[in-house]
């Protein structure tokens, strides 16, 4: 396997700096032993004016076989000969591209100590790969490249020259070519898109693999178009594997939308702790108060926006009123712990099909929520920016637009019975806001006058005479549809 990177330079930015950002020197070859073989490093040319730095594989294909017991590509019992007379040694793929993540490890995450201005600044750059096994043909060559800002040359390579009547193989001579694209990205570019191309790796995919998809798509693969096909062609077309990735890349394009940190996003669950919460008794009468509501409406179809460890949804699976049962939260660990909750896994087939965990946003509409019996905001609001507050009602009032919406938040007067509470301190760190009952009924007031419902308003847990509840409920009606009890009388 070969591979070349070429950049011209000026005497005022000559083209060996490309030895600072490779820590190779272009004065000697270097040699490294890699699980698959051994890889060289040299430098056909090396001048001010232009700079060529070449990795040469050397794969080991007795010991690759050996190493990976007969399995993956060519190691069927049928095929013995093939394990050791395969295109492993000349063809670049996921061996080149795990070579180049271990020469080139601090030049692919953009480390320079020597001079830390230069990754950061883009170069011209020419890498060419004399032969690249290429599932899809030029054409998915040119589509996985250009978006990302490279000028590409996939020539297809003959199947035999002698006989072009056979047509061309499956391999193409790749070049790439950009002003704009810095080494690191470059680097990270190839390691993940030549297995992609490949479309084979030879070692076992496990559940590490999405960590490093990330690691090397940050900044370009959330926003690529063949966003999909990279992940499951990357991940082996593992299919729990690729969901794992392509919710962990939304979660990421929904921070950048949002112009905030994804940990800010995705802090439903305490990172330091998965464990499963102890119910207080209070959590357990509010999700008994919410239950009642959802029942005393004939609500069949339930969303449970921000639905956060699952535990509002494991009680709605034990009434077989409620036929479907949507849980939607922004964060991904929040919904694994709920599927984990909720044993999604080894469930019943038809108690399945009434259950369904959804990442989202709730400040941004989503045409899936539209068309449902109830929707329930359970402690949600207050994890909200004020500013946030208008954009979340339009979503859930003006645009999914339920017959009936639950909607409970902590009563900020009733804090001064929490001993525990220093005082001034809200109940949790994230809550940006906690209402008093005048501000939550105003507030509950004006959304229903807005979008056309009625509301009333209920106390869950005890109830003191001077603060009120601990925690207090909404119950919004739609004022413009019947009921579903009224419907099935009529």
């Amino acid at each position: 396997m070969f591979l070349t990177i070429t950049t011209t330079g000026t005497p005022e930015r000559p083209a060996t700096d490309l030895g600072f950002l490779l820590h190779k020197h272009p004065g000697k070859a270097q040699a490294f032993s890699t699980s698959h073989g051994r890889a060289h490093v040299l430098y056909p040319e090396a001048g001010t004016d232009r700079c060529t730095a070449a990795l040469l594989l050397e794969v080991d294909t007795v010991a690759l076989v050996r190493r990976g017991k007969g399995k993956g590509r060519g190691g069927a019992p049928d095929a013995a000969l093939a394990q050791y007379v395969n295109d492993r040694p000349y063809a670049a793929s996921s061996l080149l591209a795990v070579a180049l993540g271990n020469v080139f490890s601090s030049a692919m995450r953009g480390v320079c100590s020597a001079r830390p201005e230069l990754p950061e600044q883009a170069r011209p750059l020419r890498i060419e790969v004399p032969a690249l096994p290429a599932r899809g043909g030029p054409a998915l060559v040119h589509r996985l490249f250009e978006p990302l800002g490279w000028r590409v040359t996939a020539e297809p390579v003959a199947l035999d020259t002698e006989f072009p009547e056979w047509g061309d193989s499956r391999y193409v001579r790749l070049v790439l070519d950009s002003e704009t694209v810095t080494l690191a990205q470059a680097l990270r570019h190839l390691y993940v898109l030549l297995p992609v191309l490949d479309d084979a790796k030879h070692y076992w995919v496990s559940s590490d693999e999405v960590d490093k998809l990330l690691r090397a798509g940050e900044g370009w693969l959330p926003e690529h178009p063949e966003q999909k096909l990279i992940t499951s062609r990357y991940l082996s077309r593992r299919w729990s594997l690729t969901r794992q990735a392509l919710e962990r890349l939304e979660l990421v394009r929904l921070a950048e939308a949002d112009d905030s940190e994804v940990e800010e996003i995705d802090n439903a669950v305490a990172a330091e702790s998965e464990s499963e919460e102890k119910p207080t008794p209070l959590a357990v009468r509010r999700r008994e108060a919410i239950v009642a509501a959802l029942q005393e409406s004939g609500a069949a179809r339930v969303l449970d926006l921000g639905c956060g460890q699952g535990q509002l949804v494991q009680a709605l699976l034990k009434d077989v009123r409620f036929t479907e049962i949507v849980g939607v939260d922004v964060s991904v660990r929040a919904l694994t712990i709920a599927a984990r909750r909720l044993k999604l896994d080894r469930m019943g087939e038809r108690q399945a099909a009434r259950v369904e965990l959804r990442q989202g946003s709730l400040v941004y509409t989503d045409k899936r929520l539209g068309g449902y019996d109830a929707a329930v905001l359970s402690e949600v609001i207050e994890h909200l920016d004020l500013p946030r507050l208008p954009a979340l009602e339009y979503a859930v009032f003006g645009a999914a637009r339920p017959r009936t919406v639950v909607v409970t938040t902590p009563n900020v007067e009733y804090n001064v019975r929490w001993e525990s509470l220093p005082a001034g301190h809200v109940r949790h760190g994230d809550h940006r806001f906690e209402w008093t009952r005048q501000e939550f009924r105003a507030w509950a007031g004006a959304v229903a006058e807005r979008h056309g419902y009625g509301v009333r308003f209920e106390a869950v847990g005890p109830e003191d005479p001077e603060v009120g509840p601990p925690t207090q409920m909404a119950v919004f009606t739609a004022a413009t549809t019947t009921t579903a009890k009224e419907a099935k009388a009529a």
